[in-house]
């Protein structure tokens, strides 16, 4: 089923297997629901609860989530082929992004706590008043990435690329860490 214009769902509910494009989906509470093999494409999300979804071979081609409770997903079990994905004002706590290829990906005002990105490319992202308390990054490419009023993240430099990311005083001292140094 491929729908174009708005789709209004306010109540929980479960979605047909299909295709969604260009949808609105405000007020859904999918906690729980297996939403893989359905497609997303240029679909927005809003005040939407998506925690502990299913989302195996699901596609996110353009899709946005905006005021999104979205606990425990694990985005690399998406499909990865077209995926692009923006999040505003949304909670992404406990997800994994393991391998997810994110180029120029904008997390805005969003919880990222423990949030795993091993291995993701993130080059150009931005982390604009991101609390990243906790999230892993190993292996991950943040270059040109912008974290400069991301707050509470630990950045490795010798086992993340980091050429070109951009960082503001204080918060840039977590890159020293692993030092345990005594700065004052």
């Amino acid at each position: 089923m491929t729908l174009h214009t708005d789709l209004l769902i306010e109540k929980k509910g479960v979605l047909p297997a299909g295709d969604f494009e260009g949808c609105r989906f405000i007020h859904c509470d999918f906690g729980g629901t297996d939403l893989s093999g359905i497609n997303f494409t240029e679909c927005i999300f809003e005040d939407c609860n998506l925690s502990g979804c299913k989302i195996l071979q699901t596609t996110f081609n353009d899709a946005r989530f905006v005021r999104c409770k979205m606990l425990g997903l694990h985005f690399e079990s998406a499909s990865q082929y077209l995926f692009t994905v923006g999040f505003a004002h949304s909670t992404l706590d406990l997800c994994s992004f393991y391998q997810c290829k994110m180029k120029k990906t904008a997390f805005s005002q969003c919880s990222l706590q423990e949030v795993d990105f091993t291995e993701s490319l993130l080059t150009e992202a931005v982390f604009e008043d991101c609390n990243l308390r906790d999230a892993k990054f190993e292996n991950t490419v943040l270059e040109k990435a912008d974290l400069r009023t991301a707050i509470n993240y630990s950045i490795n430099p010798d086992l993340n690329k980091i050429r070109k990311a951009r960082f503001a005083y204080p918060a840039v001292l977590a890159l020293l860490d692993k030092y345990d140094l005594m700065i004052s």
